[in-house]
């Protein structure tokens, strides 16, 4: 069948291929191109069945009308300009370009020297001019229909203070799941399986926080070495999912997901990565924004366009700065909110996304400002990896509102303090209490930090408490790649052992832990499979290992430690002491009630001595939800990372007596409730929470 586009002045606002109900309207943006071809194909990529000039052009925006041209379309485009890399500029008609605002991605790139604009191996490097079709070799985009069935879907809009995290991999989490169907293992269908969604419920979590799934290829280097980008973080397609994650290729595969996860209460959070693309530096192929754009789609160096600017190292960053690439991401992210139905998301390397036209970071920079003004976007969870690896780039704190923050600081500080090193108990305290010192300026509130013992990127929390040193030989980088400090102890041996002492002292460290996170002011985020005992063999960078090393472990369904936090997640969510909106001062309110208070394990109040003695190893902390017509909630907690201590237990107005409801040290129920009196005894390396008698 021949098209043709219609002489009729038919403009859309909407740039990509989007269906009418008669045909489809196709629009990209390019600055500098001199024309735009879109190349249409077999249904299965493999025959370029039309090449058409897009007719119009109007503001930089190249558009054409197809009458009669149906979802399922198969297309790519073509740009013709100047191939000038020393000015910045690098268009090539001979490869193929995926839309940047394709909504679905067929095919699998096969990595082949003819998806670069350059001849691999010419005198003259990136300045050279290869002029092989790339289109055998490259993905395409499949023009849509964005008809499903929402009935009965409403987003949910928890608020932060009732919000709990679980960070997952679509692949990693269904791979091994006995009870998921082997069809659909490492599938959005798989993980919106009964038996993913039940356990997620039961564990009491309220957000899934999904690794990357728009549209990533598996880098070169890596295919080459037998290995694959697991975690996604090399995005190609930011409105397309991850072809993998498709059972039967259809997108509608993940609004099911996501309507599922819904309607079990759990929000959805993407994780997504719009500071950089799987393009690479100059010497990257030309698959998409670097044939279509070059010199307005990425950093480019400010001394030589024919390089880019990398602040990711990834080896380009993308040009946010510019109004069409900004506009290009706030789409993008409007469509996952309002086509796909998503609750919000976590920016990778959010400190690019803040970078101005002269590089430098700016709280204040176009894209939050647009991010705040939006109505859509601007009610969604929004989460920032405070970081990038340029000048300037470690931010934490420093983002606006309505942004959230990853606190690399609570990390590394509950780490410490029960590891056993010296001079912590300020630092638990500031992490415990929110990490004011961060984030309390600037109206923002005591949920802004999302704390985390551990994420996809490090040690898991069995390895923290499993492994002195990193081990990622199974990367093929010599064991070079990852963190080598990660402030973790193998309790008396490096790896799995038989040995009973060792393992009970791993199993209390690890409670001490996740009660740490979840007796903490500010959002709590669990990595999927830590509540399971899951390990990957000391690796701290599993980026490339989609198999058992990256993989959840599931034979930890039995294991104590399940249960245990599961009780420990309910416990945050019985009492609002642990879950407060504002930053506690530790002042009295009108009356009485203290917010806040630190005692040493005599019952005196923590003074500068205490606070700065570095063999100092038990903090008590007194919690109290000041009176909202409901009552008060009043908790006293102590985190002991030193020996067997007895601790005397806090005057309060009222109170008559307490009693022990947790005791992370106890060889039983460690929720067990136990009466005390005046003091208690809090066991060597435990943590205790207790509540006023009656």
């Amino acid at each position: 069948m021949s098209y043709s586009f219609s002489e009729l002045d038919f403009i859309k606002p909407e740039l990509g291929a989007e269906f009418t109900g008669d045909g489809t309207h196709f629009a990209v943006f390019s600055a500098h191109a001199e024309q735009m071809d879109l190349c249409l194909f077999s249904a299965d990529g493999r025959e370029e069945t039309a090449r058409l000039p897009l007719p119009k052009r109007e503001g930089d925006i190249w558009s054409g009308y197809i009458d009669g041209l149906k979802p399922g379309t198969v297309y790519g485009y073509r740009a013709h300009g100047p191939y000038d890399p020393a000015n910045g500029h690098r268009f090539n008609p001979n490869k193929l370009l995926l839309d940047p605002y394709a909504k679905q991605v067929v095919g699998e790139l096969a990595w082949d020297d003819a998806l670069y604009g350059y001849r691999i191996g010419d005198d003259g490097e990136d300045l050279s001019f290869d002029a092989r079709d790339s289109a055998p070799f490259m993905v395409k985009g499949v023009v849509q229909d964005p008809d499903f069935d929402w009935a009965g879907d409403a987003a949910i809009r928890r608020p932060w203070t009732e919000t709990i995290v679980y960070e997952a991999h679509v692949r990693g989490m269904t791979m091994t799941h006995p009870g998921v169907p082997e069809d659909l293992r490492g599938t959005f269908l798989g993980m919106a399986s009964d038996p993913i969604v039940e356990h997620l419920v039961s564990l009491g979590v309220s957000a899934i926080e999904l690794l990357p799934i728009q549209y990533f290829p598996d880098d070169r280097y890596l295919v080459e070495k037998g290995l694959r980008n697991y975690w996604g973080y090399q995005t190609l397609g930011f409105f397309a999912p991850q072809p993998r994650f498709l059972s039967a290729g259809r997108i509608t595969e993940f609004k099911t997901m996501v309507k599922r996860f819904h309607a079990a209460g759990i929000e959805v959070i993407m994780d997504v990565v719009y500071n950089h693309t799987a393009e690479g530096s100059e010497r990257g192929p030309t698959l998409s924004f670097r044939g279509l754009d070059n010199l307005s789609y990425y950093r480019l160096s400010p001394d030589d366009p024919r390089h880019t600017y990398d602040t990711t190292g990834t080896g380009n960053t993308l040009n946010v700065a510019h109004p069409m690439v900004l506009r290009m991401v706030l789409d993008s992210l409007r469509y996952w909110v309002g086509v796909m139905h998503v609750d919000g998301f976590r920016f990778d390397l959010a400190s690019s996304l803040g970078r101005t036209r002269h590089i430098e970071f700016d709280r204040d920079g176009t894209f939050f400002n647009a991010i705040r003004q939006d109505p859509i976007l601007s009610g969604v969870k929004l989460i920032a990896e405070p970081w990038d690896v340029g000048d300037g780039g470690y931010q934490v704190g420093g983002f606006p509102y309505p942004f959230r923050e990853w606190n690399d600081k609570y990390r590394d500080d509950v780490r410490r303090f029960w590891k056993g090193d010296g001079g912590l108990v300020s630092g638990l305290a500031e992490r415990v209490s929110g990490s004011a010192r961060q984030f309390h300026h600037s109206d923002r509130g005591a949920t802004s930090s999302v704390n985390l013992l551990s994420a996809h990127d490090g040690f898991t929390l069995m390895d923290t408490v499993s492994y002195d040193d990193k081990h990622n030989e199974a990367n093929g980088e010599d064991n070079r790649d990852g963190h080598s400090d990660n402030h973790s102890d193998n309790m008396g041996a490096e790896g799995f052992t038989e040995d009973a002492g060792i393992v009970a002292a791993r199993d209390r460290r690890r409670r001490n832990m996740m009660a740490t996170l979840l007796l903490s002011q500010g959002v709590p985020m669990m990595l999927g499979g830590d509540e399971l005992g899951n390990g990957q063999g000391g690796n701290n960078n599993a980026y490339c290992q989609d198999n058992e090393i990256g993989w959840t472990d599931w034979s930890g369904l039995d294991d104590p430690f399940l249960a245990f936090c599961r009780q420990a997640v309910a416990f945050r969510r019985a009492h609002p002491a642990l879950r407060q909106e504002r930053f506690l001062t530790g002042e009295a309110d009108e009356e009485g009630n203290v917010d806040i208070a630190w005692h040493r394990a005599d019952g005196a109040p923590m003074d500068e001595e205490a606070w700065n003695d570095p063999e100092l190893r038990v903090l008590g902390v007194f919690l109290c939800r000041p009176a909202n017509g409901e009552g008060l909630d009043r908790l006293f907690l102590v985190f002991n990372a030193g020996g067997d201590c007895e601790v005397r237990l806090p005057d309060a107005d009222g109170v008559s007596g307490w009693t022990r409801v947790l005791d992370t040290g106890s060889q039983d129920d460690a929720f067990a409730e136990h009466p005390a009196e005046d003091a208690a005894m809090v066991y060597a390396a435990s943590v205790a929470v207790f509540v006023p008698a009656g």
